[in-house]
């Protein structure tokens, strides 16, 4: 499988990789093909149901449970070498819940690999005007964040239409990551923009702000330890 950056490492055969709100049958298909032993959790039974006929389609085994990011209860603690994490967070009103539970099933020295959206393109508008695309909400709230004013081709494919999202600020992702148990290894910003894209589109937008965050964490201490250790000096 190609893996550019390199964050899984080499060869996943035989290795316990969770998909976490991963259903659609495209995540959990890459990985099993790979070799790897993989798990998907997904909310949406819908969801769930395309990769079990995916899998079935193509012969690979998956072990499927439907549940939210911030109850993963019906998986072992230290059972997974590596979490892929597509976006999602923003479906949640507080990430560290989400944090805590992926901690708790990672095994030390495990990875996870996630991706979350920008705050700020959460807090901008999708109609671009004279110098860009203007900031219309604050970046300090736990309310969600309102619908796009208008419909445009970036809102289209920024925000799910009757979805409700919240922005996470880089404290609650970065911070809560690593207060949660993991270390931060690299993280990259994935380039969508296109010099010459038409206005209002989403290539054009990705030219002023960033769509999403990739990031590559890694599991620390022992197991069954979701925080880290404070000592006083």
């Amino acid at each position: 499988m190609v893996d550019q950056a390199g964050w899984l490492e080499g060869d996943i055969s035989g290795k316990h990789v969770l998909c976490l709100a991963a259903g659609g049958g495209r995540q959990s298909s890459l990985y099993a093909a790979a070799g790897a032993n993989v798990t998907v959790v997904d909310l949406s039974g819908a969801m769930l149901e395309l990769d079990r006929q995916v899998a079935a389609k193509r012969g690979y085994s998956l072990r499927i449970l439907q549940t939210t990011m911030e109850d993963l209860s019906g998986l072992a603690s230290a059972s997974f070498d590596i979490v892929i994490h597509p976006v999602s967070t923003c479906y949640v009103p507080d990430i560290r819940p989400v944090f805590d539970e992926v901690a708790r099933v990672t095994k030390p020295g495990g990875i996870y690999i996630s991706q979350h959206k920008q705050p700020v393109s959460l807090q901008a508008d999708y109609q671009r005007a004279e110098r860009g695309y203007p900031v219309l909400h604050t970046y300090y709230r736990s309310q969600p964040v309102p619908p796009p004013r208008q419909a445009t081709a970036a809102s289209k494919r920024l925000r799910e239409s009757g979805a409700i999202e919240y922005l996470h600020r880089w404290e609650q992702i970065v911070g809560g990551m690593c207060r949660s148990g993991f270390m931060i290894e690299d993280l990259v910003e994935p380039v969508h923009a296109k010099p010459e894209a038409p206005a209002n589109s989403f290539a054009d937008r990705a030219k002023f702000i960033a769509p999403y965050v990739r990031i590559k964490a890694r599991r620390r201490g022992e197991v069954g330890e979701s925080k880290p250790k404070i000592v006083l000096l």
